[in-house]
């Protein structure tokens, strides 16, 4: 029987942005540190909705936020900004399918302190045949023995990893 390297939220949210960043977080090469967006990430996550019981971690998933509505569980994932909001969302499904696998029927928030916004992610069955599609798609990408050339895109400029990709620029 052949291993299923595990898959975290992370390697979600990162998968829907740019490919090649998986492949170097899953092989161990460490971004900048002391980057901008990480700092930020960090504080954010140290600041922002203190009533909120904060980062649970079950099995490979680290939950931000959780609490109960009307005996319903929400469990919440705080963001910078809302501009990957696919990548915010596909992670957030797999957090909710992840605890539907364990028998725990929650629904999801989207926290964007920064712009005061939230937004409501609810597990639904097309949603879980994404994440079957891209899982499998993450394992592809891991296994490659080099990762995939870069690509400029956005959100390469807030990158911790810009260097490693684009150092010969």
């Amino acid at each position: 029987m052949e291993y299923e390297m595990p898959v975290t939220g992370t390697d979600i949210w990162y998968y829907y942005i740019c490919p090649r960043e998986v492949w170097l977080m899953k092989h161990q090469i460490a971004p900048d540190q002391e980057d901008e967006a990480i700092e930020i990430g960090r504080f954010l996550s140290e600041t922002t909705y203190q009533r909120d019981k904060k980062e649970i971690s079950i099995g490979s998933i680290v939950i931000d936020r959780i609490r109960q509505e009307d005996g319903q569980l929400i469990i919440g994932e705080v963001k910078k900004s809302s501009s990957y909001m696919k990548s915010a969302r596909m992670q957030l499904l797999y957090y909710l399918d992840t605890l539907r696998q364990a028998g725990i029927y929650a629904k999801g928030e989207l926290l964007f302190p920064k712009e005061r916004k939230k937004e409501r992610v609810e597990w639904t069955e097309e949603g879980r045949h994404e994440l079957e599609r891209a899982i499998a798609d993450i394992r592809r990408i891991v296994r490659m023995p080099v990762p995939p050339p870069p690509k400029k895109i956005s959100f390469c400029g807030k990158c911790a990893y810009r260097e490693y990709c684009w150092a010969e620029e």
